[in-house]
């Protein structure tokens, strides 16, 4: 596959750049200059599905440098900047780094429960955990400022014991402080004001596209990641992992979801993510390919491919939070091994 590489990957990457600014265009023209709620759904739903393919298909695996082999200056993994509160040098560090390296190691991959959720009956339950079904109906809507924020590690106290940490903390903040600042200006102080006496309908158009993407990344991400049968890891188990065992992680720390093509394009193809995680610099709209050869590999050495539906994949997540907003008990424990 990667042999094949060519002008088919690097023509159909500049194609849905274009659908997204084409998109993002018709979206906020149709906010800025449309009449009544129609024009405005339309616009909200063009603009929102431009921040998804640009997130999701685009910015993602650009920044994973799937693409650097194209040599465009445009597109290069180290210098592209996405369209989201979440600078992309943190993203790169958080994402790219922790998360493909610790991949559901517990207490190195952040990424695990991003501090507030109890995704793993091995994480030790806490007093906020109880009220995780309403805290992830908040992260999932502000998901883009819990993906800006994951970087800085707000959760652990070390950051706060002594006034020079403060000062490490704030020093370390400036980046997201004014990459945030940006899409703050831009998307509810600069469009809304050049709409004039369209400006509460572009306000909230762009507050709803915002919305949608968020969630819809959330979803996807979760999805990918913490469904039953994923596993997690310790530090113990892994301290002298071979390659091989890195893999093996990988493919059992990860989780397919079916679906369309259009499904697998909006999803950033994150709906294979045990692919993703065995290759992140492949092209993504590749996985499809390999797809089928990973799936054998597991088969044949009994490995589980955990692939399921959309709603299969989302309800299992969400019902392992309800029960794990509760304490461990001997009984569930039981339960949830059967």
């Amino acid at each position: 596959v990667v042999a094949d590489l060519g002008e088919r990957d690097a023509g159909y990457l500049r194609g849905m750049v274009r659908l997204a600014r084409w998109n993002a265009i018709a979206g906020r023209g149709l906010l800025m200059f449309g009449v009544g709620p129609l024009s405005w759904a339309a616009g909200t739903s063009a603009l929102g599905l431009a921040k998804i393919l640009e997130n999701m298909e685009i910015g993602h695996n650009v920044m994973h440098g799937q693409y650097d082999w194209m040599n465009d200056e445009t597109l290069d993994s180290q210098t592209y900047e996405w369209d989201n509160v979440c600078d992309a040098d943190d993203w790169r560090h958080s994402h790219n780094f922790l998360h493909h390296t610790f991949t559901n190691i517990l207490g190195k991959d952040r990424d695990v429960g991003y501090g507030v959720l109890r995704v793993a009956d091995a994480q030790e339950w806490s007093p906020k955990h109880a009220i995780q079904p309403i805290s992830n109906a908040v992260l999932s809507l502000a998901f883009q400022w819990g993906v800006g924020l994951h970087d800085l590690d707000l959760a652990n106290p070390d950051n706060f014991a002594t006034p020079e940490a403060r000062r490490r903390l704030l020093a370390r903040s400036r980046p997201f402080l004014r990459k945030a600042g940006r899409q703050l200006f831009k998307d509810y102080v600069f469009f809304p004001a050049i709409a004039l006496g369209n400006a509460p309908r572009v306000l909230l158009g762009n507050l709803a596209a915002n919305l949608a993407r968020n969630v819809w990344s959330n979803v996807i991400i979760f999805c990918g990641h913490f469904p039953e049968g994923t596993r997690v890891f310790s530090e113990e188990e892994t301290a002298n992992e071979t390659r091989g065992e890195w893999y093996l992680r990988q493919m059992e720390g990860s989780a397919n979801i079916e679906g369309s093509r259009w499904f697998h394009i909006l999803s950033g193809h994150l709906s294979h993510q045990i692919e993703h995680h065995l290759y992140p610099d492949l092209p993504a709209p590749r996985y499809a390919e390999i797809a089928p050869r990973v799936r054998a590999i597991c088969e044949k050495y009994g490995v589980r491919y955990n692939t399921g539906s959309f709603w299969k994949q989302y309800g299992s997540v969400l019902g392992d939070l309800v029960r794990r907003a509760l304490p461990a008990t001997p009984e569930r424990a039981a339960l949830a091994a059967a």
